[in-house]
């Protein structure tokens, strides 16, 4: 099959309501319930590996949020657990991993990426006993070719969740230009669209924040790393921006935020964490208040839900699914994008005009596009566009 069911929005605050509770699954259960003895078998049979992409679980983003989410899990819930590295970034090594976590018997195999796509079309319909969870794997993804060829591909024994990118990039642009920042820095990983979109949005908040408040001297610098990990060429081009006045830098990859951090420490400036709350992280390391917030999405509540279905026995009301994960509520803690409670707020932007922004862009008068076919037109910010550092 070619187009896999998207669920509607009513599915999506079920979903979120089981990550913010502790006893509940977070979908509706089909007509005929499982019997006791069924879930207790499931449970009692499941084992979760989790495979990383071409990081590690120490990357302090991605990887390491999702195997802290599935070892939490596991420990919590008396789940057999491991993890595997592929040897390289090659679809045939994630494969082998996948493959090799299977033939030890783990049936539930969870995997945070979009690079995993090739690796799912390759093995889901080879073991159509295992479950396969994916985090950022889209449909396009899934159903096309490197080329962008549709492929044929059967996602029965698949669920992936895909998330509202742009939105917690906005709120952060926002948030920035709001507490005062005029001269902003955005600093992508490699161009991908989940990464695309959180740029996206970032130039969006930050022009409408900027237009609101009447400004016309707000500029931003725009680049993109090529890869997901700092090195000492995107060091010394995080120098030379902030030597020129940069004030803070969103850096959006998995460990590239470490070369923002590094040229931030040498001048005092700040930077603008990704996909989990990067504070006690960037601060610990390279400064005490570096970190002005961060623009998060709820990966570990995602791995948490799902787990939690399986060992329940409802992996039913899951499977076949591309779920698109974002607002689904007009209270910030519920949503599945969102800014940390460590956000530095103050007079410009406080916890009340957080949730005041939150209301509109659930309540829909607030629009953001999720276009990243190029950067987003502005009224107000100027944006240099950089290109890539590599790549």
């Amino acid at each position: 099959m070619n187009k896999l069911f998207k669920s509607s929005l009513a599915a999506l605050l079920a979903l979120t309501l089981v990550a913010c509770s502790s006893g509940n699954t977070g979908s509706d259960t089909e007509t005929g319930t499982e019997t006791e003895t069924e879930t207790e078998t499931e449970t009692s049979d499941m084992k979760v590996a989790m495979v990383t992409d071409y990081g590690d679980i120490t990357d302090q983003s991605f990887n390491q949020t999702t195997y802290e989410a599935c070892k939490k899990f596991a420990e919590g819930n008396g789940v057999d657990f491991t993890y595997k590295k592929p040897a390289s970034d090659a679809d045939a090594d994630r494969v082998s991993s996948i493959e090799e976590a299977i033939e030890e018997g783990y049936n539930v195999i969870v995997m945070p990426g979009y690079a995993f796509a090739p690796a799912i079309r390759e093995v889901a319909s080879l073991y159509p006993d295992t479950k396969f969870v994916a985090l950022d794997v889209s449909e396009y993804d899934l159903t096309h070719d490197g080329n962008g060829n549709e492929v044929e591909f059967d996602g029965s024994n698949v669920y992936s969740a895909v998330y509202q990118e742009e939105l917690a990039g906005y709120m952060a642009g926002y948030a920035a230009v709001k507490l005062g920042y005029k001269k902003l820095g955005f600093l992508g990983g490699m161009a991908v669209p989940a990464v695309q979109r959180y740029g996206h949005g970032f130039v969006q908040g930050a022009d409408v924040a900027a237009e609101e408040l009447g400004l016309s001297d707000v500029e931003m610098k725009y680049v993109y790393g090529g890869q997901f990990f700092g090195d000492a060429d995107i060091t010394a081009a995080m120098d030379t921006w902030y030597g020129a006045g940069t004030e803070v830098v969103f850096a959006c990859g998995g460990g590239i935020f470490s070369s923002a951090a590094e040229a931030a420490a040498k001048v005092n400036g700040k930077v603008i964490g990704v996909d989990v709350d990067q504070a006690a992280i960037i601060d610990g390391a390279y400064g005490e208040g570096m970190t002005v917030t961060s623009a998060m999405k709820g990966l570990a509540p995602t791995v948490d839900t799902l787990l939690t279905a399986i060992k329940n026995g409802e992996w039913d009301n899951y499977k076949n699914q591309i779920q698109t994960l974002g607002l689904v509520s007009d209270d910030p803690a519920l949503n599945y994008v969102q800014l940390p409670t460590t956000t530095q707020w103050g007079d410009g932007f406080s916890e009340a005009d957080y949730k005041t922004l939150v209301g509109e862009l659930h309540a829909g008068t607030r629009k953001v596009s999720d276009d990243t076919s190029a950067i987003p037109a502005t009224k107000v910010v100027k944006v240099d566009d950089q290109g890539a550092i590599k790549g």
